[in-house]
């Protein structure tokens, strides 16, 4: 098997009348993330880096903003379908790691629900999964209040590009 690793991020405005949408769980704030779909930031950094860890393109290719199915979407079944293409192209998640970053409201006291929503989703292990959260410190676009970021990076492991084959089975025989 290869070892291949993704990166992941994303970034949506603040606007009030929306909800927040974190991880998959609904957090209670005054304001939520403006997108096409949900805006869940930390979900489309996931999808992003484990597309791109096996080598699959990104969010936008799979699930474009100009498409009306994806209106309001559930970022967590967007996440759902990209780990089947993954599934799909041969590939196994090894491990993610992911960071938001938001000003407020402080995420600690929702990580356990989005670390279980998220782990669910992706069919990992809790140890296959890490998710962390800082601020922008009052700098910046976040530090502002004006949106929230996330990076994530993801590594998965997958059968040879060159023969479909993954290096055990053609060590083996």
């Amino acid at each position: 098997m290869s070892v291949a690793t993704g990166l992941g991020y994303d970034c949506h405005r603040l606007v009030e009348g929306r909800a927040l949408v974190i991880g998959g769980v609904r957090i209670p704030h005054t304001h939520g993330l403006l997108g096409h779909s949900d805006a869940d930031v930390l979900t489309h950094a996931i999808i992003d880096a484990l597309l791109g860890a096996a080598a699959l393109g990104d969010i936008g290719e799979h699930f474009p903003d100009t498409d009306e199915r994806y209106r309001d979407a559930d970022s967590i079944e967007l996440l759902r379908a990209a780990v089947a293409l993954l599934a799909e192209a041969g590939c196994v998640i090894e491990h993610v790691d992911a960071t938001v970053v938001l000003e407020q409201p402080k995420l600690l006291p929702h990580r356990p629900a989005i670390h279980a929503r998220l782990a669910e989703a992706l069919g990992v292990g809790t140890r296959q999964l890490n998710v962390k959260a800082t601020r922008g410190e009052g700098m910046g676009f976040i530090g502002r209040l004006e949106g929230a970021a996330a990076l994530a990076i993801a590594t998965v492991t997958r059968a040879d590009a060159a023969t479909g084959v993954s290096r055990a089975d053609a060590a083996t025989g």
